[in-house]
């Protein structure tokens, strides 16, 4: 392939359909890639576009009818570009249209159209004279009929996703395209300001993924997070996926004046080598009733329980739960002729709730109030993971996430409301991020109304709070929500309604879906939506090393080999290698 050089011409097509492009006779079918990122040149703007699908076409039915033998090279080079040809797909993302005042020169001489090349000229003829900021807008037209086709140069990458280093904005390198060797970039500040979701079936890398993008968000101050590590893989290192046995650090290791360790298996944790990680418990009287209403499938709850639950809070107060747990089958019988409860329904809620004992971070009473001082944490700007250790059942997970968000949402709402009758800016709080792993617990379309992260993905960016959502099954959160999502960062998917998920609210989907069913099944993945000017096929940033130098905290001073070994050892043991 001749870089600069044009690769074909448009043909054909329309603003939703996409363009059809005819490949020239020296360009390869098999050099174009889907998800591959190409500019158009029209005569008056510039198209942006994602190649979407290739195809061979013929000029005459009877070359199909008669095809020359493989080893006939010289026909097959006659027939090339006349009678048989590669076609290819583009979906239009992004326009430029200059102002007249700015001119544009051909390398070898000038050319009378500011767009128009001169002959032989190539893509990086295109040079503005002026220092005006090029305006990226949406496609609102096509390019017109013969309008040649370009690779994108690395200019044109970094005019449309900008740099890592810009001054202006927080942009973070998440990757590089299939083909090139330049940055893609995210925009930090417009990625926390909306919930965003990180997808990809099984075993595609959505836990590095994750990792990256927290990685970002610390390092270039964008936000604070608060991760709910249901697998503890991101507060302190975890085991990479593959034949032979190794670790990647994890965010505390990183950043470790800037992130702090809870956690809800002190024992794990310590075996693990994890430093200054702080215990976590939870008391009963903390639980309210909304807080057991979204575990209510993992305790086996029916409504008629959760009914007269609220019954006993009103009753009881705090303590309902641990005067359920403490009444006899009589005190039971006389609080329901008394209150109007049923008993039934009450001694199975008693019965399904003594499965709470078996909770290791449970506690009748707490010598303080732990959320609180998470609370304090993220009010700091420190960064907080809430490890489960092997307490990292559905019913823990659902029950300790909810417990704490919920808070968090009271206490968010209550300083957003302050910031905006103030407006001074020192009451403005912290951009938060809460990170959930099987999102579609949490967000399925059965309980999301009444879900505090339902409210968060809905409601919440005004009060500075937002979701990161990772999951393996987007087709199981609610559409509303889903529609919701500002940027969503795909790995391979291959169930059908997973994919038409992944396009719920996305404009013009329908050409990407082949895109995203293309992807590799390792480090490759599709970014769409508010941090991003147009979608992009990225192969993901490797978490290495090289990464860990670039982006960490340089005060932290790097273990030495015998301590590497001995804390691998350690995880092996705890993980049963």
């Amino acid at each position: 392939m001749n870089l600069g050089l044009p690769l074909g011409s448009v043909i054909q097509g329309s603003l939703t359909g996409g363009l059809e492009v005819r490949l020239n006779p020296d360009i390869s079918v098999e050099d174009m890639r889907v998800g591959k990122f190409l500019v158009v040149q029209g005569v008056r703007s510039r198209f942006f576009c994602m190649l979407t699908d290739v195809a061979l076409g013929t000029a005459n039915q009877r070359i199909t009818a008669n095809p020359p033998r493989w080893e006939d090279t010289f026909l097959r080079d006659v027939l090339a570009g006349s009678g048989t040809y590669g076609t290819m797909t583009l979906a239009p993302m992004l326009m430029f249209t200059p102002e007249e005042k700015e001119s544009f020169n051909g390398v070898n001489g000038k050319s009378a159209n500011p767009f128009v090349p001169s002959a032989g000229s190539g893509l990086a003829s295109f040079q503005p004279q002026t220092s005006t900021t090029m305006e990226l807008l949406p496609v609102k037209t096509i390019p017109s009929h013969f309008s040649q086709v370009y690779e994108a140069s690395e200019e044109d990458f970094r005019r449309v996703f900008g740099w890592e280093d810009d001054i202006h904005r927080r942009n973070f390198s998440i990757g590089k395209p299939l083909d090139m060797d330049v940055p893609i970039c995210l925009d930090l500040d417009r990625f926390v300001e909306r919930s965003n979701g990180v997808f990809g079936k099984s075993g595609t890398g959505k836990s590095f993924l994750t990792r990256l993008l927290l990685a970002g968000i610390i390092r270039k101050g964008a936000g604070v997070n608060l991760i709910f590590d249901m697998h503890s893989e991101y507060g302190w290192q975890a085991v990479c996926e593959g034949k032979q046995y190794s670790t990647v650090k994890g965010l505390k290791q990183l950043f470790p004046g800037r992130v702090e360790v809870y956690t809800l298996d002190p024992e794990s944790t310590r075996r693990r080598g994890v430093r200054d990680a702080q215990e976590l418990y939870l008391s009963y009287d903390q639980v309210e009733v909304e807080d057991i209403r979204l575990c209510s499938r993992d305790l086996g709850l029916s409504d008629a329980s959760l009914d007269n639950a609220n019954i006993l809070y009103a009753e009881f107060g705090k303590s309902w739960i641990l005067q359920l747990l403490n009444m006899t089958n009589e005190e039971i019988k006389l609080f329901c002729e008394e209150k109007r409860g049923h008993q039934g329904s009450i001694t199975a809620l008693q019965r399904k709730l003594l499965r709470m004992d078996n909770l290791k971070y449970m506690r009748s009473a707490c010598p303080h109030n732990y959320v609180n001082q998470i609370l304090r944490s993220l009010e700091a700007g420190k960064n907080v993971v809430v490890e489960f250790g092997s307490q990292s059942d559905m019913l823990s997970y659902m029950l300790v996430t909810n417990m704490i968000t919920r808070r968090i949402h009271q206490h968010y709402v209550s300083k957003a409301e302050k910031f905006l009758q103030s407006g001074n800016p020192t009451d403005k709080p912290y951009q938060l991020v809460i990170t959930i792993e099987e999102a579609h617990r949490f967000l399925d379309p059965g309980i999301v109304q009444s879900t505090i992260f339902g409210t968060i993905a809905r409601e919440m960016r005004k009060y500075f709070v937002s979701l990161l959502v990772v999951d393996q099954r987007p087709s199981g959160i609610d559409n509303e929500v889903m529609s919701q999502i500002g940027t969503r960062v795909t790995a391979l998917l291959n169930d059908e309604k997973d994919i038409d998920a992944i396009f719920t609210g996305v404009s013009g989907g329908s050409s990407l879906r082949s895109v995203l069913a293309k992807l590799d099944s390792k480090q490759q993945a599709l970014i769409l939506g508010h941090a991003v000017p147009m979608p992009v096929v990225v192969r993901t940033r490797p978490y290495d090393e090289t990464f860990y130098k670039e982006i960490g905290d340089p005060a932290w001073e790097e273990k030495t080999d015998e301590e590497v070994f001995a804390e691998a050892e350690l995880a092996k043991a705890d993980l049963g290698f």
